[in-house]
């Protein structure tokens, strides 16, 4: 009774492979569906977010992670920016807790464009 029931178990066939592809396809389809869902836009926005923190300058009112409102008074050295949040207050915050920039400030003038704006008026 034991031995024909072991014979039995045994004549199974082996699984061949393109079995093995239908079944790998669903998790397959779902890594691809969670990339172009998830983790392409996740990425593009974070590269957006490090440009818009490598462009602040002087003179641009932010928005910090704290939800603190003011006007950048100074970059300071490596990852530092000193924020102004009130007259004569002067916070420092990392440069990464910015969140937003609500408006950009004009472009400092150089001496270039300085000479030229003497040799238009003088005309």
């Amino acid at each position: 009774m034991f031995v024909s029931t072991a014979y039995a178990q045994t004549a199974a066939p082996a699984a061949g492979g393109a079995d093995m592809i239908v079944q790998f396809l669903p998790l397959i389809l779902i890594f691809v569906v969670f990339y172009f869902l998830l983790i392409r836009p996740q990425q593009k926005k974070m590269k957006e977010h490090k440009g818009m923190l490598e462009a602040i300058r002087r003179g641009d009112r932010v928005v910090t992670g704290g939800g603190i409102i003011g006007t950048i008074t100074k970059v300071g050295p490596e990852d530092e920016l000193q924020v102004e949040i009130a007259e004569n207050v002067r916070v420092r915050v990392m440069r990464s807790t910015v969140n937003l920039v609500l408006s950009k400030s004009e472009p400092a003038k150089s001496a270039d464009d300085k000479a030229e704006e003497k040799v238009v008026d003088r005309k």
